[in-house]
C-alpha cells in the first residue's frame, strides 16, 4: 500500500511578463511594474511553499488555478526540488485569462487519455473544467482529476450565485458522464449480471474534484446543484437492478445522478479555520478550496482510497507568519509591489492510498 501526496492552490495571479491583452486589461504590465523579475519573484516564492508541502517531500499531484499559461506551470516546476514532473495543460479562453492546470509525477501516473478544458458559457466564455485522465503506475488504478475554478464573488456572493450554479450542473454533467455508460450502449446492453455488474463497474470509478469553487461546502451549489455533501447513505448506494429485470430500466438508470462526497467537512466550525480570508468587515475565513471525491474513491473500490484524516490546510510560516490567520500575499497594484508575499489562499493537501 503506497500513498500518493496530492494538493491544490490558486495561485493568486500569477500572469506572464510578456504583454497579453487581458494581462493588460487588468494591468499586469510592465509599465505598471510586473516586470520579469517580478513574476519570476513571484514564482520563486510560490515554489518556496510547494518545497515544504507534505513534509518537504512536495505532492505526486498538484492542480492549480490562476495561472495563465502552461509556460508559467513550467517555470515554477524548474525552482521545485522534484525532477519527475509533467504539466498538463490546455489554454483556457477565460474572460480574465487565467487557466487551471494539474503537474503530476510522471513515476507515479502517466496518462490515461487527453485532458480536456471543459468551457461553461454563461454570457461569455468562462472558468473551465480541466479534466485529465491519469493511470497509477503501481497497480493499473484509474482516476479522473477534475481542477475547478468557480466563477468569483467579486460581485457579491447571491448576485454571483446563478454563474456558480450553472458552473456546477455543468461539472455535475460531465460527472454522470464518467461514471455511466452512453445510452446507446445501455439500451444494447443484455439483462444479465454481467451487465449489471458492468453498469456498477462504472459507478466506482475515482473520480477526484479539487478547486477554488468560491463556494463554501454548505452552499447551495455544493449540495443541490453538484451534490456533494459529508453523507455517506446516498454513497453506498450501487446500481440497482428493476422489478422483473437483471438491471435498471432505461429510465431509471439514465436519470440517475452521481452523489459525491465533500472531504472538506470536518474543517467546518474550527475558528479561524478556512483557506481565504473573504470578509474584512467579519474578518473570517472562508472554506473555498476543498477536495471533493467519487463513491469508488471514498470506498476504494477501484484500486484507490482518499484518506479522509490526512486533509490539511497548509499553512507554513513562511506564509502566516506569528499569530496571522491570514495568508500573506504577494501585493501588485499600480499603487505599488509588495514582492515579499505568496498568495491569498492557503493551498490544500491530502492523501491518497493505493488499495
Amino acid at each position: 500500500m503506497a500513498e500518493i501526496k496530492i494538493a491544490f492552490w490558486n495561485l493568486q495571479n500569477l500572469f506572464d511578463s510578456e504583454i497579453s491583452e487581458i494581462a493588460a486589461d487588468l494591468g499586469f504590465t510592465a509599465e505598471n511594474g510586473w516586470t520579469e523579475a517580478v513574476m519570476n519573484k513571484k514564482i520563486e516564492n510560490l515554489a518556496a511553499v510547494i518545497n515544504l508541502m507534505h513534509d518537504e517531500q512536495k505532492p505526486d499531484l498538484l492542480g492549480l488555478c490562476e495561472i495563465e499559461n502552461k509556460k508559467l506551470a513550467e517555470k515554477l516546476i524548474d525552482l521545485i526540488d522534484r525532477d519527475d514532473y509533467k504539466v498538463a495543460h490546455v489554454e483556457s479562453p477565460d474572460i480574465r485569462g487565467i487557466d487551471t492546470s494539474l503537474i503530476y509525477s510522471k513515476k507515479v501516473f502517466e496518462p490515461d487519455g487527453e485532458p480536456v478544458g471543459h468551457l461553461v458559457h454563461l454570457r461569455y466564455k468562462t472558468r473551465d473544467v480541466f479534466e485529465v485522465p491519469l493511470r497509477v503506475k503501481e497497480n493499473d488504478a484509474k482516476i479522473t482529476v477534475l481542477v475547478n475554478h468557480w466563477p468569483s464573488r467579486s460581485r457579491g456572493k447571491f448576485e454571483s450565485e446563478p454563474y456558480r450554479l450553472t458552473v456546477a450542473s455543468h461539472c455535475g454533467r460531465l460527472i454522470d458522464r464518467i461514471l455511466k455508460i452512453p445510452k446507446a450502449e445501455f439500451m444494447a446492453l443484455t439483462k444479465t449480471q454481467k451487465s449489471l455488474n458492468l453498469l456498477n463497474n462504472y459507478w466506482d470509478k475515482n473520480v477526484l474534484l479539487m478547486g477554488d469553487f468560491n463556494d463554501e461546502p454548505f452552499d447551495r451549489s455544493m449540495l443541490d446543484f453538484l451534490q456533494a455533501s459529508n453523507g455517506v447513505d446516498h454513497l453506498e448506494e450501487p446500481i440497482k437492478k428493476s422489478r422483473g429485470s437483471k438491471i435498471p430500466s432505461p429510465s431509471a438508470y439514465l436519470r440517475k445522478q452521481a452523489y459525491l462526497f465533500n472531504c472538506m467537512w470536518p474543517k467546518l466550525g474550527i475558528p479561524d479555520e478556512g483557506t481565504f480570508h473573504f470578509s474584512q468587515a467579519t474578518n473570517t475565513m472562508n472554506m473555498l478550496d476543498q477536495f471533493i471525491i467519487s463513491k469508488g474513491l471514498y470506498f476504494g473500490a477501484q484500486g484507490l482510497q482518499f484518506k479522509q484524516e490526512s486533509v490539511e490546510i497548509f499553512k507554513p510560516k513562511i506564509m502566516a507568519p506569528g499569530s496571522k490567520k491570514r495568508p500573506k500575499k504577494f501585493e501588485f497594484s499600480k499603487r505599488g509591489i509588495k514582492k515579499d508575499g505568496y498568495s491569498d489562499h492557503f493551498p490544500i493537501s491530502a492523501i491518497i492510498e493505493t488499495v
